[in-house]
Parts: C-alpha cells; sequence; structure tokens
C-alpha cells in the first residue's frame, strides 16, 4: 500500500486476522464500510495451525486449517476488505479518528477491532515445537476425537486441565494427568470427577522435560520434581492446558484488561474505549472455538455500526 495509505481514514480496522477479525471483515465488507485488516501472519491466525478441523459446521469430511483460513479471507476480500501482513505496535486512543503505528506505517481509522486472540502458553521443553501438530496439541476439543481408543496425556493442573481430561477419557482407552504439584487447583466439584473416572489416573509431583517420537510423537519423558528420578510414559497424544496468553500487549492503557491481560468489553463488545470493540479469544469471557470466535465477530460488527452511526 502506498502514501495515499496513509492519508486515508478507514472506517473500520480490524487488527487480527483470525476467524472473529474476518467474520467481522465480512460483514463490513457488505455493509460497504471501508475495512482494512492488519494481519501480522498468515490470514486465519491460529486456525492454520490445526491440521483438521471437524467440528466447523458445513464440512463433514473435516477442513484443513489453511484451507478454512484462506477461504474466509477470500470471503472477506470478495466483498471489499482489504488486507495487510503488518504489525499495529501502538495504538494512540485519544486521538480522532485513531491512529495506530504499524510497521508498514501509521493507519488511521474511524473505528477499531481488536480481534489479536491469543496463545497458548508452552512448557519450553525439547521436542514440543517439532511435534506440535504430530500428536502434540493445545486443545483437546478440537483435537481429541482425533485420538479414539489411545494413550493421551494431559499436562495441567486448573480447571481447563481438567475438563480437557474428563472430556478425554470419553474418546481414549487411557488419560493421564500430569501435574507438577501434589494437588490441583481445579474446582472441587471437577476434582470429584476426575477421582470418579476410572479411565483417568493422575501423575503427582511431575514435570515433562521432553517430548518423544519420530515421525510423530510417541512419548514423554517426566521428572519427579520431589525425587529427580526421570521416566519415559510412551503415549499416542499429549494435550498441553497451562493457560493462555492473551495478544493484547499493544493496546493503550485507557483500554481495560483484567489481571490476565483479556479485555474487558460491554454487551456490545465495546471496550473502555468508545470505538474500540475486543472479539474472540482476546477479550475477557471468551470460548477457545473457531464457532464462538465467528459469533464474536459478528456481534462486534453491530456494535461498530451502531457507534459509527451514532458519532456520524
Amino acid at each position: 500500500m502506498g502514501e495515499s495509505t496513509t492519508a486515508r481514514v478507514w472506517d473500520l480496522v480490524i487488527i487480527g486476522g483470525g476467524p472473529a477479525g474476518l467474520a467481522c471483515a465480512i460483514y463490513a465488507g457488505r455493509a460497504r464500510l471501508s475495512t482494512l485488516l492488519e494481519e501480522g501472519t498468515l490470514p486465519g491466525g491460529q486456525v492454520v495451525l490445526n491440521e483438521v478441523i471437524e467440528n466447523y459446521p458445513g464440512f463433514p469430511e473435516g477442513i484443513s486449517g489453511f484451507e478454512l483460513g484462506q477461504r474466509m479471507s477470500e470471503q472477506a476480500a470478495r466483498f471489499g476488505a482489504e488486507t495487510e501482513l503488518a504489525r499495529v505496535e501502538s495504538i494512540d486512543a485519544s486521538a480522532r479518528p485513531f491512529h495506530l503505528t504499524t510497521t508498514a506505517g501509521v493507519r488511521r481509522a474511524r473505528a477499531l477491532l481488536i480481534a489479536t486472540g491469543s496463545a497458548p502458553r508452552r512448557l519450553g521443553i525439547p521436542g514440543e515445537k517439532e511435534y506440535f501438530t504430530k500428536g502434540l496439541s493445545y486443545c483437546a476439543v478440537c483435537d481429541g476425537p482425533l485420538y479414539g481408543g489411545r494413550r493421551l496425556l494431559v499436562v495441567g493442573g486448573g480447571n481447563t486441565a481438567v475438563e480437557e481430561a474428563l472430556f478425554l477419557a470419553g474418546i481414549a482407552s487411557q488419560v493421564t494427568l500430569v501435574h507438577r504439584r501434589d494437588q490441583l487447583r481445579a474446582d472441587r466439584i471437577l476434582q470429584e470427577r476426575l477421582a470418579a473416572n476410572e479411565k483417568v489416573k493422575v501423575l503427582w509431583d511431575h514435570v515433562l522435560v521432553e517430548v518423544l517420537g519420530e515421525e510423530v510423537l510417541t512419548g514423554v519423558r517426566a521428572r519427579n520434581v520431589k525425587t529427580g528420578e526421570e521416566t519415559t510414559l510412551p503415549v499416542d497424544g499429549l494435550f498441553i492446558s497451562i493457560g493462555n496468553q492473551p495478544r493484547s500487549e499493544f493496546l493503550p492503557a485507557e483500554v481495560a484488561r483484567d489481571e490476565s491481560g483479556l479485555v474487558v468489553t460491554d454487551r456490545h463488545l465495546e471496550t473502555t474505549v468508545p470505538g474500540i470493540f475486543a472479539a474472540g479469544d482476546v477479550r475477557q469471557g471468551a470460548y477457545r472455538q473457531i464457532t464462538f470466535a465467528v459469533g464474536d465477530g459478528t456481534l462486534a460488527f453491530r456494535g461498530i455500526m451502531r457507534y459509527l452511526e451514532e458519532n456520524e
């Protein structure tokens, strides 16, 4: 994009090219809003990292995350939304229109949508990166059904980890929950359900130190934090559930976030700054599923239209 883009004022700039941002871009394009989508990487966001997506309606045989992201991007482009592969570094929330400093220059917008999503927290151990999508996943609901009748392992001790272990117990032949302490942080009712499930066992006081495999994951190496003894565990699938980090660090202080960095919104998905909205995994109360993100993008569009009409 040339110099004219720097001077141009867009009706809407969407930061993040995942399902939430793309859904909003589709609606905005159909509404004939001038729309710019700032995407730091490939269209589709975290979706493209999924080898097979089987729970998105309309694809009974499943679809690759890459293809789904491309299709959404093409649909948004068909209705006039423009995409720029640039990273937003800061936002001047006091200016009207809003000023965004990006790696491609300054962009100005009458309304903004923050749809940058979140990233799973990593263990940071050898093999974790190499076996991602090759037996290692950060989402049991997304990928668990691919491992029917297999031996699975979940890492974590909070509500999400226990919920994922219970979910996988209905699919797998055996589930092992690995936790670094001698007690879980999950709600008591979830702990009771876990204890009552014969297919789930808990490996207390252990941390993973390496992911093992050849072409695909075949096992893990775990260390007892009290004795230092290491054990090799053969598994067919590994699910890491130690939380997510929202991509909200670049937002101005005026945009309120909770203690974990999730953006606070009202029922219209508007933030504490009028004209700035948030949708998808980056906002407080979101559920990490593609269908939810798409719904968020649609709801945010309605709020954005309302804001623009009131501030014409």
